[in-house]
């Protein structure tokens, strides 16, 4: 089995990491207006989105940008109050830096289509707090929801990292989703990276959320997790 998170930042960001689509919910003139929304996220577990601005959600944010985005981890459970849910605040701010248009895209291939229609946009979510339900009685309120530490040399590797396993190591990205993961099906690649773990995607948009032990800060640091996971798959663990 992978591994679980511990503190209550690090099981925030891992439900939040898993989603592919969360509820994003905006101030309609003074009401709360809920909506659903693609998400992806940064390397520090920032909230990334690409958003319409003839769509509702994004005229109310561009008129007051204090948003929150829920994210929902209880698909599988058969009591879904009894599964994790977290729940960010903070503001939208819409972003031009080309790496966030490269990891949303990588997790949402689709969204090319129309991702350089004039009317659409990314943004990124400035989280100020966040709140996670993992079942009953393990809430918890978090001010340390975004990930700590320097990831520049990470995300500089990302996309050649993502290439090379892709690629050379289709084999050990199989191993990943249907050993430690469970996951059924062909065809599972690489889509991201990030300090806490890897994501994987496969052909027909299921999303499975790989964690690492030990926090990464640079290509070598992955490639040393990458490794060990794929050990700790063939060993039937």
């Amino acid at each position: 089995m992978n591994q679980s998170p511990h503190t209550p930042a690090q099981q925030c960001r891992a439900v939040a990491r898993a989603c592919r689509t969360a509820t994003l919910a905006t101030n309609m003139a003074g009401s709360p207006y809920a909506s659903l929304v693609l998400a992806a996220f940064d390397l520090d577990a920032t909230p990334l989105l690409l958003i319409s601005q003839l769509a509702e959600h994004t005229k109310n944010l561009l008129a007051d940008p204090r948003v929150s985005l829920l994210c929902d981890g209880t698909a599988g459970y058969a009591e879904p109050l009894t599964g994790p849910r977290a729940t960010l605040l903070g503001r939208a701010v819409r972003t031009d830096e080309p790496r966030h248009r490269e990891r949303f895209l990588a997790r949402h291939p689709g969204a090319a289509m129309y991702a350089d229609f004039k009317d659409f946009a990314f943004y990124t979510l400035a989280i100020e707090r966040a709140h996670i339900v993992a079942g009953f009685g393990r809430i918890h309120w978090c001010e340390d929801y975004r990930l700590a530490g320097d990831m520049r040399a990470l995300a500089e590797a990302e996309t050649g990292i993502i290439a090379h396993m892709n690629s050379d190591h289709a084999d050990a990205v199989a191993l990943y989703a249907h050993k430690l993961l469970g996951r059924d099906g062909e065809g599972w690649q690489l889509c991201g990276i990030d300090p806490e773990g890897a994501d994987l995607l496969h052909p027909e948009g299921q999303l499975a959320r790989l964690l690492f032990d030990k926090t990464v800060w640079d290509a070598e640091g992955a490639r040393v997790e990458l490794v060990r996971l794929v050990k700790r798959a063939r060993q039937g663990s």
